[in-house]
């Protein structure tokens, strides 16, 4: 397995996410408003992680299911960190941060963080299942 690659695959999600989420900001939200573009989003994002996920999952070459959810625990890990400092960057508190963990706050990335670390071994089975799947 190359870690490297799956670095570059972890790069391109969080480039094409900024992209969205700034189209996001920009269009949506006037819109549909904050909690329905915050949904939206979290459907695009998904989209997105599972898009790049399997264009890249062979490449990256984690065979066994334990390696993909160690590249899937790596990209929630690397994104938290990004995330947080991205946040404090922009001069967000800890707790606004940390709300958009919080389902009970209507935080949703929570869920994008667990779908984060399985889409390996998503996209991994899936493309699995269909390159050998049997005909008819």
């Amino acid at each position: 397995m190359k870690w490297t690659r799956a670095l570059s695959a972890w790069f391109a999600v969080m480039s094409l996410e900024s992209v969205s989420g700034t189209l996001r900001r920009l269009y949506l939200v006037p819109v549909a408003g904050e909690l329905r573009s915050h949904q939206i989003g979290m459907t695009v994002g998904c989209i997105i992680i599972f898009t790049v996920t399997w264009l890249a999952i062979d490449w990256i070459g984690s065979r066994s299911f334990r390696m993909q959810l160690k590249v899937g625990a790596l990209w929630v890990f690397l994104t938290i960190l990004f995330e947080s400092g991205l946040g404090l960057l922009f001069g967000y508190s800890p707790d606004r941060i940390i709300a958009d963990y919080d389902l009970s706050r209507g935080g949703l990335m929570g869920i994008g963080l667990l779908f984060l670390l399985f889409a390996p071994a998503l996209a991994a089975s899936l493309r699995h299942h269909l390159r050998y799947r049997k005909p008819g």
